[in-house]
């Protein structure tokens, strides 16, 4: 595969054979962060478990101290007063049944993440077939099947982020962007990473964080030594 020249001399300053201290690898993805737009910090965190196994599972959300840098749109399905409840805490659609035919017919996600009341998840439950491969349904795990869903929605607005394994064993996520600078890119991660070793399954063998690698949205990948986030 080519890449431009930014790409590759980014590249050239990293040893790809190299585990990085996680401040280290942090300032390298900055460094390498040369896109006209203001990129996109992610981390990919191989576990040594089977998603294939329901004991094996690793699925949970936090709070990053600094936000991810996205303003995150919410829509929240609920009854009541907890509608007015909703938008008063910030969210940027709430309703109920109205919403269904919307999503089904009209290919509606203008938002990035859906709350739920637990009355309403029968509602919801009709969607998952389009929620679902998505990533949208709500999940009471994830924070985002619950009564207080002003809590939620503020939660979710101040950088809330969900982790959940895929198919391969690998954690996804976002910690920010380039323009934060280390120290909040720091926090971020090393909040993240606290989440997840928390989250480990009593049933997982051997050693639980197996790579992690950080990047931003154009640039390589730097390899952080996995025995410095355990």
């Amino acid at each position: 595969m080519k890449h431009g020249k930014k790409y590759n001399a980014g590249s050239a300053l990293i040893d790809s054979t190299k585990l990085y201290e996680v401040g280290e690898a942090i300032d390298l993805v900055q460094k390498t962060a040369q896109a006209k737009f203001d990129e996109t910090i992610e981390i990919h965190i191989k576990l040594g478990v089977d998603s294939r196994h329901a004991d094996q599972q690793v699925r949970g959300a936090v709070v990053l101290p600094h936000g991810t840098g996205k303003n995150v749109r919410v829509l929240v399905f609920a009854k009541g007063d907890k509608v007015q409840e909703a938008l008063d805490a910030g969210a940027d659609f709430a309703g109920g049944d109205e919403f269904i035919p919307k999503i089904q017919n009209e290919n509606w996600f203008d938002y990035d993440v859906i709350v739920a009341t637990p009355d309403m998840m029968g509602v919801v439950g009709r969607l998952g077939k389009v929620l679902g491969p998505k990533g949208l349904m709500p999940n009471p795990k994830a924070g985002t099947v619950t009564m207080d869903v002003a809590k939620a929605v503020v939660d979710l607005k101040a950088g809330k982020i969900e982790y959940r394994l895929d198919k391969t064993n690998i954690i996804h996520c976002v910690i920010g962007k380039a323009s934060f600078g280390s120290e909040k890119l720091t926090d971020n991660f090393n909040t993240l990473l606290a989440a997840v070793n928390a989250a480990k399954p009593a049933a997982a063998k051997g050693q639980y964080i197996r790579s992690c690698v950080i990047a931003s949205t154009m640039g390589p990948g730097v390899k952080i030594n996995p025995s410095r986030v355990m």
